[in-house]
């Protein structure tokens, strides 16, 4: 229980929106506790870049406990767990390891990947939501190199360097790039066992056009550019089936898919509540202008991505962007700070952006597009700048800089797992 005279505020996930609201809340008037099952906050945008050996997980993440040692930051605490229930009869927060009481919650989890009701998938494709699944991801392609370039057996080697990635949105575009960088720069030059002509990429996408959100512009140039990376794009399809290294589509027709990188869809974690109310579309909370979960308490909140906040401007809901995130966080900090609820969300579009490969990007600014280079060094800064730590900065910026000038990077490492006693899960 809280034993000072300060309101207790529980924030549920460290993610762009939970750790901007942290920063901006005032913790001399508020203490301030963030639970979360990892004890770091991770850069999503950039996990696609674990996944191909661009960059190291650790340049992407930031210890929580240190971030609340100094600066904005500083004041909170962290508790590690996973949300599972709330209790908001008895105002307390439940995890695998204790109950944790609040006078204001803030539910900030975020999202997790969507299979669309197509529960078979779960164990047969690969997923980035993570920096667990992007590493995962990783040590695949890799030892699919590895073995492919030790086989004799054409079928077994197209199997192996058969991938296909489901869904055609920035991820989806990103991944699709990185893998075709790796096909066009990487094999040639390390993998003399391997012909570019023996790995296959293909991009899955069911409407007919790529990153949807964006301008046509952008949707044309980033086809343009996949097609550089030899990226086969198959717009208008969908996934019906995978089994046995085959997709078979909703034409009825099948690729050949040995490895299959899931971006199709996203929504938002589950969370129990003791009440009969229940998430929105896409597992989203209904919320007003101030972020007040509709229905529950005036002291529950919800922000960033798990927030469906539907108004005139954005009927549908605010898109599941880390601006977003980053701007409920902090202005429901400011309300909570003056103690009424007078400034109701605004979005503010600051654009979008998406890479595609070495100098091939796209970006939305407003009303200007910009692609090409100029586009993919925007991105490159506003990507490096956004990233916490002053270390994690550099070491990405030289993981950058080497890499553009020699094609290659110290960081495609196959790490297998060790076996270990489970003490870990004991207690």
């Amino acid at each position: 229980m809280n034993t000072n005279d300060k309101k207790r505020i529980v924030v549920i996930g460290g993610g762009f929106a939970g750790l901007n609201f942290i920063k901006h809340i005032d913790k001399k008037k508020f203490e301030v506790i963030l639970v979360d099952k990892n004890n770091y906050h991770s850069f999503p945008p950039l996990f696609y870049q674990i996944a191909s050996s661009g960059l190291e997980p650790g340049s992407i993440c930031f210890p929580f406990r240190r971030e609340f040692r100094k600066g904005r930051g500083r004041g909170a605490s962290y508790v590690m767990g996973e949300v599972k229930n709330i209790d908001t009869s008895a105002k307390e927060v439940i995890t695998e390891f204790e109950r944790i009481g609040y006078d204001y919650l803030v539910i900030a989890c975020g999202t997790t990947n969507n299979f669309f009701g197509n529960q078979t998938l779960v164990n047969d494709v690969f997923t980035v939501k993570s920096v667990s699944e992007a590493i995962r991801c990783r040590n695949e392609i890799l030892y699919r190199l590895e073995r492919a370039s030790l086989t004799k057996d054409k079928e077994l080697k197209r199997r192996l360097l058969s991938f296909v990635v489901i869904g055609g949105g920035a991820t989806g575009v990103e991944v699709a790039g990185a893998l075709g960088e790796m096909k066009r720069y990487i094999v040639p030059r390390e993998y003399p066992g391997i012909s570019q002509d023996d790995i296959t990429i293909e991009l899955l996408e069911g409407s007919d056009r790529l990153l949807g959100s964006m301008s046509e512009k952008s949707q044309k140039d980033a086809l343009k550019y996949l097609g550089k990376l030899l990226v086969d794009v198959k717009l208008g399809h969908l996934l019906k089936e995978y089994s046995n290294d085959r997709i078979t589509l909703d034409d009825g027709s099948t690729l050949t898919a040995g490895m299959v990188i899931w971006t199709a869809g996203i929504t938002g974690v589950r969370i129990d509540l003791d009440s009969n109310l229940e998430p929105s579309r896409g597992g989203r909370w209904a919320v007003d202008g101030y972020n007040h979960i509709i229905g529950l308490d005036d002291n529950i909140y919800a922000i960033g991505d798990i927030a469906l906040m539907c108004t005139d401007e954005y009927p549908k809901g605010h898109p599941q962007l880390a601006q977003v995130a980053l701007q409920q966080g902090k202005n429901l900090a400011k309300n909570l700070n003056r103690g009424i609820f007078k400034t109701s969300f605004k979005y503010k579009d600051k654009g979008t952006m998406a890479t595609v490969g070495r100098n091939l990007a796209v970006a939305d600014i407003k009303h200007y597009h910009m692609s090409g280079f100029p586009a993919w060094a925007a991105w490159m800064m506003i990507h490096l700048l956004s990233i916490l730590g002053m270390r994690n900065k550099i070491s990405v910026l030289i993981d950058w800089i080497w890499a553009y000038f020699s094609y290659g990077t110290s960081l495609r490492l196959l790490l297998k797992m060790s076996r270990y006693p489970q003490k870990i899960d004991s207690f």
